[in-house]
Parts: C-alpha cells; structure tokens; sequence
C-alpha cells in the first residue's frame, strides 16, 4: 500500500504541507510515497518554449533532490491518476488545492474518477499564504478594492511554514523521459535556486519601495517565477520577512498581497480569465482588424518606435520575464494607443512569460485597461516617454534592449525622433501618443454618457 503525492505547482519539499501530509499517511501504514507529476498536454500545449524548458529545468531539479525518483506520467490526470492508484494499490492522492478556474474543473472530473475507483483525492494547502475564498468581508461577502483586501489580509494572517518531517521515503516507479527540451532555461530553476536568489534579495529588501519601480537598477525580487511554479511558497517569504521593517518589507509584503488579492477575485469570478469585469470602451473604439493586426505585431516584436515600449517587448522575448513597471507601460500603450483589446496581450504574455499565472496575469492586464475590479481609471494612460524619462533617467534600459540606440546618450535615448542625426534602423513612432490619447479619452466620455 503506497501514498501519492500529485506534485503541481508545488516544485519543491520543503515548507510543503501536502507532501508533508502524504508523508505522515505513508509512515502510518509503513509504506512509501509516490511523487508523481501528470504533464497534462492541456497546459503544456498552449507553453512558449521559454515556459517549457524552465519547467523542465525545474522538474529536473526536483528529481534530483528525490534522488531521482520522480515520477512523471504524461497524459490527462483523470486517466493517469486512476491508473497510477491503481498500479501502486494507493488509497488516497495527496495534492495542494487548485483555485484558478481550469485546475477546480480538473481537479472535480480527477476527484470523480478516483472516486469511482475507491480512491480519495485529499487536498492540504495550496499556492498562497491566505488560500482564496478566506478573506471576506464583516458580511461575508468578497473584497472588490484590494487596500481593504489587504488590510483584511494581513488581519488574518497564516500558519508557519511546514515543519520538516525528515528524508520522505519515495517509491521506486517506472518514470517516462521529460520532453527533450528546446534550448537552455533562460534562468537557474528549481527549490535551491530559488531560495538562493530569495536570500541574495533579502540582504538588499530596505531599498526595494525606493527602486522597485527602475527597471535600469534591476532590483526587484524576481520571485514571481518560482511562486508560479511553487518553487518557493509565499508563507516561507512572509515568515522570513515577518521581523523586517522599514518601507522596503512593508512595500514587499503589499506586493505579496497583490498576488493574493487577484486570486481570490479570480476565484470569485472566474469569468474574469476572458472578460472584462467592467466595460468602459463602447464597441467601435477598437482598431480595425486588419490594423490591430499590424500594430499588434509590431508591438509583439518591440518595433513601436517607442523606445521604452520596444525595450519591454524585447526583453520578454529574450527572457521570458518583463519588469513590473514596464508590463504597465507595454500594457496600457497596447490598449488605450493601439486600441487593441486586453484580451489579445494577456494571451500574448501567457505564451511567453515564464511566471505566467493565469489570476496574476488577466487581472494586472485588467488592472492596467481600466476593466478590473481595483484598476487604473480608464482615463489614466501611461505616456511612454514620461514614463521612460521617470523610470529609467539615464536611458540604460533602453540601451540594453534596444540595439539601435545603444549610441545615443543619456535621456535622449527616450524621444530619438528629436534628435539631429535620429538612428536609420530604429522604426518611426507607430502612431502619435497625444492624438491616441486623445481618442482613448474621448471614446471613454461617449461610453460614460451613453
């Protein structure tokens, strides 16, 4: 008789309360744990190749720490869980709980099938410190405004990280080979990768509300890979952290708090993932098709003649990951100068991003196209060029990203087009930023009155 634990988006052993708990059912019958991991060709489909190999990457890892007995089965969990069970004569399959809306409706159609089969599906823990659906209102009802949210939140508090049972005793199972993947992980991946760069951040966390918004200085967390991928889990950030003052803790907790809040609206209202919580553009205010297409990829390739805006773009190409501040910047010149709804570049960062997290990344987009719940006014848009010159003063990077202007010096590198001698392969402005605002707004008021 063997345990199983579903392994997910919980990359790791430590601070892992449903490993922990398949651990301690395992002891109790004197048997051994399965660690299984289901790639489901519904999620690894849709995956940029920078997204799959960081995953293999860190699935690698975890094997290694297991002492290479992971277990990875390829197929659809309500067919490959059964079997497994089935094949091991495990009674009970332990995972962390699912919130967003594909996982519930996966994990509901692999409840029945294990059912069904005389296995139960035991779920302990989840992705966040706070799991979504918890945090509610004096009348029970969920938060619409996150500083309420995160007040409530921070009220509430959470348990400890797990304790540490010891060496888990892990089964030896037939495994089928990882995908071969298609190039090098564009970063380290794996538990001690990501405890290491927490670490390396924690020494630096009293400057980070002073600098998290400069993208040149490049001092942010870079957390938010290993949270989506649970390689790493919040209660150990917030537990490390709960000691730490200044505004530099107190700025990162309240980033933490973000991540918390948008899933839980997404848990209440899952039709979020695709539509806008609240229309504020009439029907006719979008770009023509055959232009939203050419604009589109221009914006896609970092070709918009807006240097901050093509730095961005650049950089998730190349990386897979983009700064925070820019993916505002990128996301409301997308929207409110080029017209094209959110929709179409929440699509374009889940298949490129390597922390793409289906709550974090539909509701940031809703958040920065004026739809969401707790967004950005519809009327407030991001100039590219003030952005640039506030964020990013001496233009490094720009420079960085931006090949063509790595000449031009200082701030200048932000308004190119005003300089005598502007570089002959960097693009036009794809549009006019005053006239585009000027629309965006004026559609806004027609869609208010009417």
């Amino acid at each position: 008789m063997t345990t199983i634990h579903w392994f997910r988006r919980d990359l790791r052993l430590a601070d892992n309360p449903a490993l922990n708990s398949a651990w301690e059912e395992a002891q109790a019958d004197d048997s051994q744990v399965v660690g299984l991991f289901v790639l489901d060709d519904g999620l690894w489909g849709p995956s940029g190749s920078p997204r799959r190999d960081y995953l293999l990457a860190s699935l690698r890892a975890l094997d290694k720490s297991m002492g290479g007995r992971l277990v990875v089965r390829r197929g659809d969990p309500v067919d490959v869980l059964p079997r497994v069970a089935h094949e091991v004569g495990a009674q009970t399959v332990h995972v962390a709980e699912s919130f967003e809306p594909y996982g519930r409706a996966r994990d509901e159609k692999v409840e029945s099938a294990l059912a069904e089969a005389g296995v139960r599906l035991q779920r302990t823990g989840s992705a966040y410190a706070v799991s979504p659906g918890r945090v509610l209102t004096r009348t029970g009802t969920p938060y619409r405004v996150f500083t309420p949210f995160r007040t409530a939140w921070l009220d509430h508090g959470w348990r400890g990280p797990a304790a540490d049972l010891g060496p888990v005793d892990w089964a030896d199972l037939a495994s089928e080979p990882l995908p071969e993947a298609d190039g090098e992980p564009l970063r380290p991946a794996g538990e001690a990768a990501a405890l290491e760069r927490w670490h390396e951040f924690l020494e630096d966390v009293d400057g980070y509300d002073s600098d998290r918004d400069r993208p040149d200085l490049d001092l942010t967390s870079r957390l938010s890979v290993p949270l989506k991928w649970g390689e790493i889990h919040p209660r150990t950030l917030l537990a490390d952290i709960k000691q730490a003052r200044g505004d530099g803790a107190a700025s990162f907790r309240s980033e933490l708090a973000w991540r918390e809040f948008h899933a839980d609206v997404l848990f209440h209202s899952p039709e979020a993932a695709t539509l806008s919580i609240r229309e504020v553009m009439p029907d006719d205010a979008w770009a023509p098709r055959s232009q939203a297409d050419r604009w589109f990829q221009a914006w896609t390739e970092g070709r918009t003649g807006y240097p901050m805006v093509d730095a961005g773009m650049r950089q998730l190409l190349a990386e897979g990951w983009m700064h925070g501040r820019v993916r505002m910047i990128v996301g409301s010149f997308l929207v409110k100068d080029l017209h094209i709804p959110w929709q179409r570049g929440a699509r374009h960062f889940m298949q490129h991003l390597l922390d793409a997290d289906r709550s974090q990344n539909q509701l940031n987009w809703q958040w920065v196209a004026g739809t969401g719940l707790d967004a950005s006014p519809y009327f407030r848009i991001f100039n590219p060029v003030t952005q640039g010159l506030k964020f990013d003063p001496d233009g490094d990077y720009v420079r960085r990203w931006v090949p063509e202007l790595r000449a031009v010096p200082g701030k200048a590198v932000h308004e190119p087009w005003k300089l005598p001698d502007p570089p002959e392969d960097y693009p036009d402005q794809l549009v006019d930023h005053s006239r585009e605002r000027k629309e965006s707004l004026d559609a806004y008021a027609r869609f208010k009155d009417a």
